[in-house]
């Protein structure tokens, strides 16, 4: 695996802006068969990333945080600002308020080895690809990394 990330990644990837709706960015997925999305602002900085797993946390919906009722009050055992953050995320309707922001990026002259090191190590399936100047130039998947072994 002495190739670099540039060599295997896809380059100039399909991407979404957060003001795109989650439907838009639903039938993208499905019709290219990918399982996420990088996500670009209008200079084409990378601001996050948006996968299945960020939409199928639509589909389980949100836990009420454990509490405990003392004297008529109310004592969350969670914080609570975790829970709104949740029920955004639930709720979300854009890919900006549904996806992972500041989400784990290599370069492109990184080795692939280090590249799946930080898949297997972060639990993630993709890794975008960024410059210098975190502009998105492509994707690295864990599809892409079996790929090459097969052909090594």
């Amino acid at each position: 695996m002495s190739k670099t990330v540039a060599e295997i990644m896809t380059a100039e990837p399909i991407t979404v802006s957060p003001e795109t709706s989650l439907e838009e960015a639903i039938q993208i997925l499905v019709e290219r068969k990918i399982s996420g999305l990088p996500v670009v602002d209008n200079g084409g900085q990378l601001v996050g990333v948006i996968s299945e797993t960020d939409l199928t946390w639509q589909a389980t919906g949100v836990d009420l945080p454990p509490y405990i009722m003392f004297l008529d009050s109310v004592i969350y055992l969670q914080n609570p600002a975790k829970h709104n953050q949740e029920v955004h995320k639930a709720l979300g309707q854009t890919v900006g308020e549904v996806m992972s922001a500041r989400p784990v990026t290599v370069k492109g002259s990184q080795l692939v080895r280090e590249a799946a090191r930080i898949m297997h190590d972060k639990k993630v399936r993709r890794l975008p690809v960024v410059d210098d100047h975190s502009q998105l130039i492509g994707m690295i998947t864990q599809g892409d990394v079996i790929r090459m072994m097969a052909d090594s």
